[in-house]
């Protein structure tokens, strides 16, 4: 064989070479672009996640917990959540559980979801620094599900304000979160104290996954 038809034969192979090391630049690309924090429909158990409900107060009437629902064909996370607020809106069912994550190179926390029942808002808890418990803020942001609808949340890091106990909290009461140094992950549905809209009742969040996204 000439070397002109050689070098004619080999073309093919090495344009199917180049692009299978394109195809490859970019799904690294894109999975490096965002990061997988819980993914449940992987995930062995959820036994580190703990009960965070208004019950931690005397007046507290709510109840909240985490489990793995496990089907031939699919499995996810489900929170439950029995709301029972004070008459003002006080009160709130989640759970949480401790992390060391470091978001700096990230935008966003995402999160694919179905809401079921009572209530459509709902909050992701975060508390920075080791400083995972009162008389600590804790950094939240609220959203609002579609009933019977799955979705995908996404929240802007910045977005994360600083409260205590349902009220927010200005720059001279709290410093603003540190996305490197993130030690709680919550979850929340609230009865609305400080809000206008009030929710009271059962409800159910299925979650598949939860991501930070750059």
């Amino acid at each position: 064989m000439s070397k002109a038809k050689y070098f004619l034969w080999g073309l093919p192979c090495f344009s199917i070479f180049v692009s299978e090391l394109w195809t490859q630049a970019v799904s690294a690309g894109a999975a490096s672009d965002e990061r997988m924090l819980f993914d449940f429909a992987s995930a062995a158990s959820v036994d580190g996640w703990t009960e965070q409900s208004d019950t931690a107060r005397s007046v507290g009437m709510s109840k909240a917990v985490l489990l793995l629902q496990r089907t031939q064909v699919f499995q996810r996370a489900v929170l439950f959540a029995l709301l029972n607020p004070q008459p003002n809106g006080a009160g709130f069912a989640g759970v949480r559980t401790a992390t060391s994550l470091d978001l700096r190179d990230y935008q966003r926390v995402q999160l694919r979801l179905r809401g079921q029942g009572a209530s459509t808002g709902y909050k992701v808890v975060l508390r920075h620094k080791g400083l995972n418990d009162e008389p600590h803020p804790t950094y939240e942001q609220f959203f609002q599900v579609q009933r019977d609808t799955y979705e995908t949340i996404s929240l802007p890091l910045d977005d994360f304000k600083p409260y205590y106990r349902g009220r927010p909290l200005n720059s001279s009461e709290a410093e603003p979160l540190d996305k490197s140094n993130i030690t709680s992950f919550g979850l929340q549905v609230y009865g609305g104290v400080y809000l206008p809209v009030k929710q009271s009742g059962p409800s159910t969040l299925e979650i598949d996954w939860i991501k930070a996204v750059k």
